[in-house]
């Protein structure tokens, strides 16, 4: 990774920096926020966020740097928030669930945030309100909605949102799941087989079901090195797939005899039609796979909410002004991460830290009736191939031709190289950006 985007990831990149490569102030893509106070001359606007995820939580931090006075609530279901980032580890016993676990306290406390717990199940655009779970309704100037992410069971024969809770689990939203694959992942017998078949495009965490399958290897080779892993894809190539391809060659034996990872692309039939969980198979183009534990990862569209609330278009997803986030059927409304057409921007948690602070400031200067601050982007991930291999892309975003676009040569993904020390290093930045990148939305 350039020195640039390690800058980026680690939270060390200055203002002048910032102004020297991109021509913005520091305030648009570092998110350090100010306003005077008072300056509303009526009582303060207010805010209300649904969804207190990696979004929802750093759009209402962000908010309040950007605006000293503006009233900010929550409404979070959940007292309790489980990060998608690195639940991969915790599969092979890397990390806790409690590790990853984080609730809303001290952005309530520290920025003077509202938090509700409490689900929302409706909204009146028209009167600009919020119905929840419990019969609250609550009145907004604006509304930023943070769904997440829904499942399409019904692209694959046989297959069900029952199924997916009791047996051919998904594992792609961090909790309960994530510990049944566990279970799964430990029975699997010598000489056994697991299965991952992950999604078409577009889906969360793109790099996330080739990380996962790097980690079964990893904990076949010390475990149980009869065993192998299988991974059923509808596409011919994935995010980081050069870097992943190697360090399977270099672990795991990959396109050997003995290789531990099985990559069957779309072209030769990876695709699946069908499940089948009484006899633990699946049926695609290239034939039925049968195997000891399944981790189907099913096709996605937005979050349940931004379905109810109608956000979503004809994509299944939701589409906004680039610029803003703001949802483009209807206004006043903004939509963050996963659920939204970002164009070259990824499902991620980075990706919807770098978009809620840039809609942060939009709605303030919206609300302050002040010209918006230009829009840039970021996405920074890692991922590993094993415990002390890591690889990583990274990318500054634009908006031209009124598309998210990668700015200039901004974009670029680890490079293969012979130095061992490489992969290693990029391991070790894993587990800082890991670090430093939920402390910068939860505290």
């Amino acid at each position: 990774m350039s020195q640039f985007a390690q800058s980026l990831s680690n939270g060390k990149l200055g203002r002048r920096e910032l102004i020297k490569r991109f021509g913005i102030s520091a305030v648009a893509a570092s998110g350090l926020f100010g306003a005077s106070k008072n300056a509303y001359a009526k009582s303060a606007p207010h805010v209300v966020v649904l969804g207190g995820g990696v979004g929802g939580s750093t759009f209402a931090k962000y908010l309040r740097f950007a605006d000293s006075d503006v009233k900010i609530t929550i409404i979070e279901q959940y007292p309790e928030y489980i990060t998608c980032l690195r639940s991969n580890d915790v599969i092979v016993g890397y990390h806790t669930l409690d590790e990853l676990t984080f609730n809303l306290d001290t952005v309530q406390s520290k920025y003077q945030v509202n938090v509700i717990i409490d689900k929302a199940i409706g909204a009146d655009f028209d009167k600009k309100t919020v119905t929840t779970a419990k019969g609250q309704v609550i009145a907004y100037d604006k509304l930023v909605v943070s769904p997440g992410i829904d499942f399409k069971f019904e692209d694959y024969e046989g297959h069900s949102k029952e199924l997916a809770e009791t047996k051919i689990f998904h594992g792609y939203k961090a909790g309960p799941q994530t510990l049944a694959l566990r279970e799964q992942l430990l029975s699997v017998p010598k000489g056994g087989t697991a299965i991952i078949a992950p999604p078409q495009n577009p889906f969360r965490c793109p790099p996330g079901p080739y990380e996962r399958a790097s980690f079964f290897a990893e904990y076949f080779q010390k475990h149980n090195p009869t065993a192998k892993v299988i991974v059923l894809d509808p596409k011919d190539r994935f995010t980081k797939d050069g870097p992943f391809k190697k360090a399977w060659e270099r672990l795991y034996g990959y396109q050997t005899d003995n290789s531990l990872i099985e990559w069957v692309s779309g072209s030769d039939g990876g695709r699946v039609l069908s499940v089948d969980g009484k006899n633990n198979s699946v049926e695609t183009m290239a034939g039925t796979f049968k195997a000891d534990m399944i981790n189907l990862i099913p096709n996605q569209r937005a979050g349940k909410l931004a379905q109810i609330l109608g956000l979503t278009d004809a994509s299944g997803w939701c589409p906004i002004d680039r610029f803003t986030f703001e949802s483009s059927l209807q206004k006043e409304v903004y939509v963050l991460g996963d659920s939204t057409i970002a164009d070259a921007m990824p499902k991620s948690g980075y990706s919807a830290n770098s978009q809620a602070k840039v809609c942060a400031q939009a709605v303030a200067d919206t609300l302050r009736d002040r010209p918006l601050t230009k829009s840039v982007y970021a996405n920074v991930c890692y991922s590993l191939a094993g415990d002390n291999y890591g690889v990583s892309i990274a990318a500054i975003y634009e908006v031209r031709d009124g598309l998210i676009q990668p700015k200039g040569k901004s974009e670029g993904v680890s490079p293969i190289t012979d130095k061992p020390a490489q992969p290693i290093l990029e391991a070790v930045y894993q587990k800082n950006w890991q670090r430093e990148f939920v402390k910068d939305v939860f505290s």
